[in-house]
């Protein structure tokens, strides 16, 4: 196959990094000033996937490559690494980790056992980690990570028991933030910051007992007041205003009308 298109790639992000005839703003950039694009961009991607539209998916893969292309092409200008010792290491640890595949084991394996040895196989490469849970599980979104340290728990014993436990330590941390908000609208937003963490926590593992991923759970709700919002927006529109026109009051009775039908 070949790859010509992929090296034009390469050549046209290194010219936006040229330093004499490159790209102003590409030029300023930084890994860690991209980081941000980098998260969207995927995100970008999951919708068109979730879509399932694979002309949009097409585009927005182009551009979680860009963002891996400008990435290992401003580590390559400080000889940190390169496009070329990053695809290396990639295929390196993929051949090492697949031995079913590139070495000599055997090829009947289920997906389970493929997983189970893609583990052991990192292990042995990484060494035993410190702590079970770790920093690792803060590099994914908030809800997730919260998630994900849960599940991590009960896998050491340390867990609630059943969903009602749960929902008691749900009740106990909501009451935490009431108390942090008294009559009169003075509050301390480091207290309050706390205990609304510690009441979404625990929103998160409730969900994680009962089979459910917090993340996709709020991904929904989302959805779900941008379908209604728009709705009511057709509404104000329909009858020749703006959202920023109509009082509350009719844009609450609007609200309370789509979401009966």
């Amino acid at each position: 196959m070949s790859h010509s298109e992929l090296l034009r790639c390469i050549e046209v992000i290194e010219k936006l990094r040229d330093p004499i005839k490159g790209c102003p703003w590409d030029l300023e950039q930084t890994h860690e000033s991209l980081l941000k694009y980098l998260i969207e961009e995927t995100y970008e991607f999951i919708e068109a996937t979730e879509l399932k539209d694979p002309k949009l998916m097409e585009e927005e893969l182009g551009d979680v490559l860009l963002q891996i292309l400008l990435h290992s092409t401003i580590a390559q200008e400080t000889n940190k690494f390169s496009l070329e010792s990053v695809a290396k290491t990639l295929a390196d640890k993929i051949i090492r980790r697949h031995p079913h595949v590139f070495g000599n084991e055997s090829n009947n394996l289920s997906s389970d056992e493929v997983v189970a040895n893609w583990k052991e196989i990192k292990t042995k490469e990484k060494g035993e980690k410190k702590y079970s849970i770790d920093t690792k599980f803060l590099h994914a979104p908030a809800l997730e990570a919260a998630f994900k340290i849960g599940t991590k728990s009960t896998t050491v014993n340390f867990d609630w028991q059943d969903y009602y436990q749960v929902i008691s330590k749900v009740e106990e941390e909501w009451q935490e933030v009431k108390e942090e908000l008294p009559p009169g609208g003075k509050f301390n937003s480091d207290r309050v910051k706390e205990e609304i963490g510690d009441l979404l926590f625990s929103v998160a593992q409730l969900a994680r007992h009962l089979n459910l991923n917090p993340e996709e759970c709020l991904k929904d709700a989302n959805k779900k007041f941008i379908k209604r919002f728009q709705k009511v927006e057709d509404i104000v529109k329909s009858m020749g205003a703006t959202l920023e026109q109509t009082p509350q009051e009719e844009l609450e009775k609007l609200w309370i009308e789509v979401k009966k039908k």
